[in-house]
């Protein structure tokens, strides 16, 4: 069945994670998503372990283009302007996360394009925005950590040394954020007839995202020096006699189940801990005492008393445990399929479970070019100039075609 963005089509100009996530989510909904790649690829088809003879597939890349069609287009040639201009023609949607200047020189900058297509929704994805004094920096996922505050967030509560956050967050927060935008825009155009230009830094996305806790003692202008960090302590991370687990003791309710769990129910009245905000401002206390008293047992006796006594707790995982979990398993959350080239695959399930499209296969991630053909016959395109354009370099088709 049809997703819900069924009809809509986006050209997606973008490389790396931000961009292609972004528009690999809308894919998943029913968008249909024209990839434009450089005659090389994508970058990230390279930047990690090939995965296939050919090396055109990374691990990374299929997980932030499955579901896409790819054209490979020489765009600094007049041929391949005018390609990409068709392609624009009846589109919905069109997504860059280059450098500022770069589709300008191209000569499709939101303002240059917007007289022809006025319809068009404009998506300009930057690191830290398009102006400002950093915004001509070369900006990659832990530049954002850094400047964002998310590293200091995980700094070591002892030594106060920011540390980074070991996944590409800002990429891939920054792709939510589009993604949530490109919707909004699509409805605001159906009220007004018109297009919009969509502008998502990753240092705005950042900020935003990590804003309602993690700048909680910044809220409140004036009052920033009397109020206690309240992330200022260990993580939740408690080692038991055979493993990690991690347990959450935010309410009254939770926290005195832990405490009859743990076979010290007058911790309960322990003036320390008895209020939320008594838990709070002694949080280091706290975890530290639960620290202590979670290495006595094992990982399973703490999982059995815990969800007896209805406290918020879960096993943490090893990366390798992850897809054989009783939870993710019973939910089918990890499907496999064949990726041409490559082989049997894993992909998340789509986050989004719509009723409508509920069981759609998920479709592979394209090779370099592999519809190029198909797209240019599309807009109109003889076999004749299609081997003209092949011959001449202005396009790409894989070495099957």
């Amino acid at each position: 069945m049809a997703g819900p963005l069924d009809g809509v089509k986006i050209v997606d100009f973008t490389g790396v994670v931000s961009g292609p996530l972004a528009t690999m989510f809308l894919a998943d909904q029913g968008a249909s998503v024209l990839k434009v790649e450089p005659l090389s690829g994508d970058i990230t088809r390279r930047s990690r372990q090939a995965i296939d003879k050919q090396g055109e597939f990374s691990a990374l890349f299929i997980s932030s283009n499955r579901g896409k069609r790819s054209i490979s287009v020489d765009a600094k040639s007049q041929e391949g302007r005018e390609i990409l201009l068709k392609l624009l023609a009846d589109a919905d949607v069109l997504v860059q996360n280059f450098r500022p200047g770069a589709m300008e020189r191209l000569g499709m900058g939101p303002e240059q394009l917007r007289e022809k297509f006025p319809r068009l929704i404009y998506v300009s994805i930057s690191g830290v925005g398009d102006d400002g004094p950093y915004f001509k920096k070369r900006v990659y996922d832990p530049i954002v950590q850094g400047l964002s505050g998310f590293a200091d967030i995980q700094a070591d509560p002892q030594t106060g040394r920011p540390r980074m956050i070991r996944t590409i967050v800002a990429d891939k927060t920054a792709a939510i954020f589009t993604a949530q935008a490109i919707c909004a825009a699509l409805y605001g155009r159906e009220q007004s007839g018109r297009g919009e230009h969509i502008k998502v830094a990753m240092l705005d996305a950042m900020i935003s995202y990590l804003w309602p806790e993690g700048m909680m003692q910044y809220t409140v202008v004036g009052k920033e020096a009397a109020t206690a960090d309240p992330n200022l302590r260990p993580d939740l991370v408690f080692e038991t006699k055979d493993g990690y687990i991690t347990v959450g003791t935010i309410s009254d309710s939770e926290w005195s189940g832990f405490c009859e769990a743990s076979g010290h129910p007058e911790l309960k009245t322990d003036p320390r801990f008895s209020t939320p905000s008594a838990r709070t401002a002694n949080g280091m206390d706290r975890i530290l005492l639960m620290g202590e008293l979670i290495k006595q047992r094992t990982s399973a006796e703490w999982l059995e008393r815990l969800d007896n006594a209805d406290v918020p707790c879960a096993p943490i995982l090893r990366r390798n445990e992850l897809v054989q979990n009783e939870q993710v398993v019973a939910r089918e959350l990890i499907k496999e399929f064949d990726q041409p080239t490559v082989g049997r695959v894993r992909q998340p399930q789509p986050a989004a479970q719509f009723e409508s499209i509920a069981g759609q296969p998920i479709r592979p991630a394209p090779r370099i070019g592999e519809h190029t053909s198909a797209i240019l016959r599309e807009l109109g395109y003889s076999d004749k100039a299609v081997a003209e354009l092949i011959a001449s370099r202005v396009i790409r088709i894989p070495s099957y075609q």
